[in-house]
């Protein structure tokens, strides 16, 4: 025996696939019947897919409920596409012998999920039709549909006429049916096509929580209104309007129409006295919605729940708002409930263990002890009267609110329907709120990607990287937060960074963290859920400890990946009973892989830095010999960040007994390039020196050295010269100046005059005449020796020159070796604001003066 039926169809249109397994899934849970639904939307989709796309015709679904069994037909309109041929098959699995294959698919899932199932044919027409059985019914659930009293109904010396108004997107009238054309005068032909504004006469006074336009894109509405008849005269009209979509996914609102004298006829149980006409102010759940409202979608919800609760006094309720593909929900607000509850926990809507078979229609759980499962969120709770409704925009699942009572039996099918009223009132508010939260949330998302990468690109320091890392995620992202880098050799993740909100709790989570294995730092990408630190805890026994109290909620893990390797890993955790959402996650997996790639460049930078530091450390001279009777100080500075060593360089070493060698000089350009070369010629100094050559001899050696490098070859300016302490206490010089700046001698009466002349530069010619000079500094007398970064310094036109250095100079008198250098350096360093951009290096030879006996 046929107890109902439903029917519906669909274009060849690829999104038909869908609206046939959302019209067979609501038609099956409106009868109570959740039990078959999977099955049932797996073999719809299959089989209308196979007419809308395969066979490119449309599609006619049936569902028909018998006494124990359901039968779904699927109906196309090219019967030669009928069962695959075959001859003498017996079985139903030997029919389809390749179930991979195409041809047949359909059928052999029918054969296989099925009951029983067949192929009609009829003229220009194919039906394929299953049956699933009906499993015995569990007490505890039904599915709540409007009733009517029948002492409610209206008396009428006629028919009653319901009229039937379809409006577009745009509020534009587009269907008008015969009893609309009786109730209200307008003849199709005279309406089609205006503005509903025209024709309803909606109400504008102060205080309207609603008008006509929002009205019209609520999921659901029911009220009192007028209309304008085409005689000019308003007739009041109590009306419900349904907001849905069609194949296409083209919204439109469906209104029905009957006259106020006739509203039982519409009007849903339960709202007699608190459904609110379009002029009442009152809103069931929210009240008036702000603007302020739209922008705290936290603030509002919470507002819902404690309202839900207290409107069918109950002990619990919550709100769930679909994700953004609509397959899972989110828990966004609750009161009442335990830790099973907390926010941002997510349930599958239609498919998958825990899942809500309720989601889309109201639903009365009488006794959740009865069939726990309907309830996954309440599951090990105490509470066993459950209510729950959808919120429907357009006709899309958007959340579903719940309402729990710990007492069984408590509600029935009108105070679902109360509900159900209330949420339809409040959906369009609440997605508005939503997106408007989402809004915020990519622009805050953008606006926190731009910053990491700033700050991310501001340093090259390793350590620094570290701590960015962390900080930009505490607290935005997650309560505490853990870095981990992984080196060349083998061997597990190291910890090098651990940041929590609360300084105080950094210890312990560090501890615990060193007890923890490392997680396994794989190329998988996003994010993988950790249990390591919770594990841990409890192995110790330090779950319950004063430290971790409330430490411990979810973690996740990140791959530190750049260039094709994982780097590092970046840890993410809440707190006790506090889960991430999705967009937080997506968020963190882009800052992994901005942090990543920064963590990497600092990374090749430090070890490039350190390479090169090394190599340049190498260039320098070893410690300074001290040399008896002499003072000897060295200020060096190379021009260009990370560089020790330029294109100038100093030396002083021995040569033989009681001889020493020291030289100054300036190879043309600065950085690496320079160095090099400042290398190849203090190095060859020092060979030439020891071999017994005499100054000229020495630097037409190296002349000829520097000109072999050939195109690598740069001209350099050296003074180079010999010294040697006599038994008088004064000091014996041999000196060539070649292209360098003069040297100055410093007399002990204060004169400052040039120590040697100028001589041709090394690196240009083959040919090189040199003289050495001679010289002795009497006791007191100073030698200073420096390269043009010091008598070039500027600032703008004014430069430093020969003159400015001796006039430092004449002001150093008495002074140590020591004291001349740094008063040098600084007069250098004083005479523009700007840090010099030249290598600059000092060399200061002192006599000091013998003591009296």
């Amino acid at each position: 025996m046929v107890t109902a039926r439903a029917a519906a169809t669909f274009e060849p249109v690829d999104r038909s696939a869908a609206a046939a397994r959302a019209f067979v899934r609501d038609a099956l849970l409106g009868w109570g019947l959740p039990e078959v639904v999977d099955d049932a939307v797996v073999l719809v989709s299959e089989l209308v897919t196979n007419a809308v796309v395969h066979a490119g015709t449309a599609a006619e679904v049936g569902c028909i409920r018998e006494d124990e069994t359901v039968r779904i037909e699927v109906t196309d309109r090219h019967p030669e596409r009928g069962l695959p041929a075959f001859v003498n098959v017996p079985t139903a699995s030997e029919r389809y012998a390749d179930p991979d294959g195409e041809g047949g698919r359909g059928l052999l899932m029918c054969s296989a999920l099925s009951s029983c199932w067949g192929v009609e044919y009829a003229a220009g027409r194919k039906t394929v039709w299953f049956r699933l059985p009906l499993p015995e019914h569990v007490l505890g659930t039904r599915y709540a549909v409007p009733s009517l009293p029948g002492t409610e109904l209206p008396g009428a010396d006629g028919p009653v006429r319901v009229a039937v108004v379809q409006l577009d997107d745009d509020g534009l009238v587009r269907s008008w049916n015969t009893d609309a054309e009786a109730l209200f005068r307008h003849p199709a032909d005279r309406v089609l096509g205006r503005p509903w504004a025209d024709l309803a006469a909606w109400p504008q006074s102060a205080g309207i929580g609603l008008g006509l336009a929002e009205t019209l894109r609520l999921a659901r509405w029911e009220g009192s209104f007028g209309i304008r008849t085409a005689d000019g005269v308003t007739i009041e009209v109590y009306g419900v309007q349904v907001r849905l979509r069609d194949t296409f996914g083209t919204p439109s609102t469906l209104c029905l129409l009957v006259q106020e004298a006739d509203r039982a006829v519409l009007r849903s149980p339960g709202t007699a006295a608190e459904t609110p006409s379009a002029a009442e102010p009152l809103d069931l759940l929210i009240g008036p919605v702000t603007s302020a409202d739209l922008g705290d979608l936290d603030g509002l919800l919470q507002r819902i729940v404690d309202r839900a609760r207290d409107l069918l006094d109950a002990d619990a309720a919550y709100l769930l708002l679909t994700t953004d593909d609509e397959t899972e929900f989110e828990v966004r607000a609750a009161t009442g409930l335990a830790a099973a509850g907390r926010r941002y926990a997510r349930l599958p809507i239609d498919s998958g263990a825990g899942r809500y078979d309720s989601a889309r229609l109201p639903a009365v759980h009488e006794d959740l002890a009865l069939r726990p499962a309907a309830a996954p969120l309440l599951s090990g709770s105490a509470l066993r009267s459950l209510i729950t409704v959808p919120l429907k925009v357009e006709g899309r699942l958007t959340g579903s609110l719940g309402v729990a009572a710990a007492a069984p039996g408590r509600y029935d099918n009108e105070d679902a329907l109360r509900l159900q009223f209330a949420a339809d009132r409040i959906a369009l508010a609440l997605e508005s709120a939503r997106l408007t939260e989402l809004e915020q949330l990519r622009r805050g998302s953008l606006s926190f990607l731009v910053e990491a990468s700033d700050l991310l690109a501001g340093t090259l320091e390793h350590e620094q990287t570290l701590a960015l890392m962390a900080q930009m995620a505490v607290p935005t992202l997650a309560s505490w937060c853990a870095v981990y880098t992984t080196g060349e050799q083998a061997g597990g993740p190291d910890l090098a960074f651990v940041l929590h909100e609360d300084e105080d709790r950094i210890d312990a989570l560090r501890a615990l963290l060193d007890k923890t294995p490392a997680p396994e730092a794989t190329r998988t990408p996003g994010v993988r859920f950790w249990r390591g630190p919770a594990d841990t805890a409890r192995g110790q026994g330090l779950a319950d400890s004063p430290a971790l109290a409330g430490l411990l909620g979810e973690t996740v893990v990140l791959p530190l990946a750049a260039r094709n390797r994982v780097i590092g890993l970046l840890v993410l955790g809440v707190g006790a009973g506090v889960r991430f959402r999705q967009e937080i996650l997506e968020l963190a997996e882009d800052l992994s892989r901005r942090a990543a790639l920064a963590l990497d460049n600092s990374r090749l930078y430090s070890e490039r830095t350190a390479t090169s530091q090394a190599f340049q450390r190498a260039l320098l001279p070893p410690e300074l010999p001290k040399i008896p009777g002499v003072e000897v100080e060295v200020f060096y500075q190379a021009a260009g960040e990370g560089n020790e060593v330029g294109g100038d360089f100093y030396d002083i070493f021995p040569i033989r007994e009681g001889t020493y060698g020291f030289a100054i000089g300036d190879v043309c350009g600065t950085g690496p390039e320079a160095a090099s070369v400042t290398g190849l010629a203090r190095h060859s100094l020092r060979l030439l020196a020891r071999e017994g050559l005499d100054a000229p001899q020495v630097l037409t050696r190296l002349n000829a050295a520097i000109l072999d490098e050939g195109t690598r070859s740069r001209f350099l300016t050296l003074l180079y010269g010999e010294l040697t302490p006599r038994p008088d206490g004064s000091t014996a010089l041999s000196m060539v100046c070649a292209g360098h700046p003069l040297p100055l001698r410093l007399r002990t009466d204060g004169r400052v005059d040039q120590a040697a002349s100028p001589q041709p530069l090394l690196g240009v010619m083959d040919e090189l005449e040199l003289t050495a000079e001679e010289l002795v500094l009497a006791p007191g007398e100073v030698l200073l020796c420096v390269t043009d970064g010091v008598t070039e310094r500027r600032e703008g036109a004014r430069m430093l020159g020969d003159d400015g250095l001796a006039d430092v100079l004449t002001g150093c008198t008495g002074l140590t070796a020591g004291a001349v250098a740094a008063r040098v350096q600084r007069a250098v360093e004083r005479f523009a604001p700007e840090p010099p951009s030249d290598d600059m290096a000092i060399l200061t030879l002192r006599v000091p003066q013998q003591r009296s006996s």
